[in-house]
């Protein structure tokens, strides 16, 4: 299994925690994260205002989320271009526990394919609609509703080729895409239990997280609530 630490190279907060990951996961190396606010990197990237599918999206594309978008997408076409079967992807403001995340590795040794995307959440909010695998603490679930963020996953071949295929528009991050499985036509799975940490505000705070003026953030929330309700409406299904 290959390892991809997402990690752009200006960002010299993060690149201790980035060297960690390396030499924690297997055979690992650091991907040069997509800027985002470079126009020549995303030259070829169509992004859209949110209208793309259904339920809209009622938020504008950041630069910064547009970067990440294409940095994901970067790696899922090299998995494909060279056949690389499973591969972790995270971000570089990732921290493991080392014992919890072998025990993990295990588990997903035994149980994933090219067919699988499995996220390793930092946070155990999904609620299952199937249980897969449970042992000692760890709980391989198909979520009802997908999580959000992309802080850590487990990618199959096939799986990345299929959202691939599904990506070559965007009008939504990353994440808030891979929820609506109804267009990518992938499944994602969650592996709870694994310890995993988010350790942004340790090593230089969040690189897309967004200013909002007081006024506005009533608004957003509203907005945010209507599309997680209609995100409900389309669980995902053994």
């Amino acid at each position: 299994m290959r390892s991809f630490v997402i990690h752009m190279s200006t960002s010299t907060a993060r690149r201790a925690n980035a060297d960690a990951l390396c030499a924690a996961l297997p055979e690992a190396e650091l991907f040069e994260a997509v800027n985002g606010r470079d126009p020549g990197q995303i030259a070829g990237v169509e992004a859209f205002g949110g209208d793309l599918h259904r339920p809209r999206y009622p938020f504008p594309l950041s630069p910064a989320e547009i970067g990440v978008f294409e940095s994901h997408r970067r790696i899922w076409r090299k998995m494909v271009e060279e056949e690389i079967d499973l591969a972790i992807t995270t971000e570089d403001d990732l921290q493991i526990d080392p014992d919890r995340f072998a025990a993990a590795l295990e588990m997903i040794q035994t149980h994933a394919t090219p067919d699988h995307y499995i996220r390793l959440p930092v946070k155990q909010r999904e609620a299952p609609a199937q249980v897969l695998v449970e042992r000692d603490g760890l709980r391989l679930i198909l979520p009802r509703v997908i999580g959000l963020q992309c802080v850590c996953q487990v990618v199959g071949r096939n799986a990345a080729a299929r959202l691939l295929a599904a990506t070559d528009r965007i009008d939504r991050p990353v994440d808030t895409l891979l929820q609506m499985h109804w267009i990518t036509g992938q499944p994602i799975h969650a592996l709870q239990g694994t310890g995993n940490q988010e350790v942004a505000g340790q090593i230089g705070g969040s690189t897309i997280q967004k200013k909002t003026r007081p006024g506005e953030v009533l608004g957003r929330e509203f907005k945010r609530g209507l599309y997680r309700l209609q995100l409900h409406r389309r669980p995902q299904r053994p």
